[in-house]
């Protein structure tokens, strides 16, 4: 785990040093994300991830991107494991640097998760790879533009997350908790053009925690993406609405 906590601050003081050059051209967008995460073991090693993802630009009225997540969770301890699964990924043209039409992402995905108690807090630490095939915008010879042939990218994402109750030293059934991550990301492979620093996310959300169905969370992030140029930056406030759900799939035993 410390070795991924250094990669993720060094990722952090290298985004940091390239976000502030003066060649970037950096505008604002006003989003929402209103977002479903589920785990649900069916055997005591392993589960399934189940996620869905419903993005909006100027708040809620114009679509940004739909995502859809799925993978099959192996937990190899208490608190750690490791998933594999596939994600679709529509994006629409937004903002104020949109594409030049809407193209769909195809996703292949691996990551590790460990999860620690220190105190009142509780920390998630989270590697991710994605295999990445995007059938970005071409011009077609009518002069119009639509997704074209697949452009195989790689990204590494690195995510640490801290959570603390407002009440009690651990979050339990009808807890109000604070939480709070940071995520950034990293682009490699031939395919990548100006932008190795993909993007950050910085997050801060109220949680309540439902008794057997999960967890609410209302909060805010601010997200930095960099364009393949590396010149456009936007830097996006999001409303993020989300419930996460621990379910457990296994038949119980009377």
């Amino acid at each position: 785990m410390k070795n991924y906590i250094l990669l993720f601050v060094t990722i952090l003081f290298a985004y940091s040093s390239k976000a502030q050059s003066p060649l970037r051209n950096t505008q604002t967008n006003n989003n929402s994300w209103f977002m479903y995460f589920g785990d649900h073991k069916f055997s005591e090693h392993w589960g399934i991830h189940l996620e869905a993802q419903f993005r909006r630009n100027e708040i809620v009225a114009k679509p940004l991107q739909l995502l859809l997540r799925t993978g099959v969770n192996y937990h190899f301890a208490p608190n750690a494991f490791a998933t594999a699964g596939y994600c679709y990924v529509h994006t629409s043209p937004y903002g104020v640097f949109p594409a030049k039409s809407g193209f769909p992402e195809n996703r292949f995905w691996e990551q590790l998760q460990v999860k620690s108690q220190a105190g009142r807090i509780e920390m998630i630490t989270r590697l991710r790879l994605e295999q990445r095939f995007s059938k970005l915008p071409v011009e077609q010879s009518t002069g119009e533009y639509a997704p074209g042939d697949d452009v195989y990218t790689n990204r590494a994402r690195v995510l640490v997350r801290l959570s603390i109750p407002f009440k009690g030293k651990t979050i339990e059934d009808k807890s109000l908790y604070f939480s709070c991550y940071d995520e950034a990301f990293v682009n490699f492979g031939e395919n990548v053009q100006s932008n190795i620093f993909d993007q950050n996310r910085a997050y801060a959300a109220i949680g309540y925690k439902f008794p057997k169905w999960g967890k609410l969370e209302i909060g805010y992030m601010n997200q930095l993406v960099v364009k393949s140029d590396g010149v456009k930056v936007e830097n996006n406030h999001t409303l993020q609405v989300g419930f996460i759900s621990n379910i457990d799939f296994r038949k119980k035993h009377s």
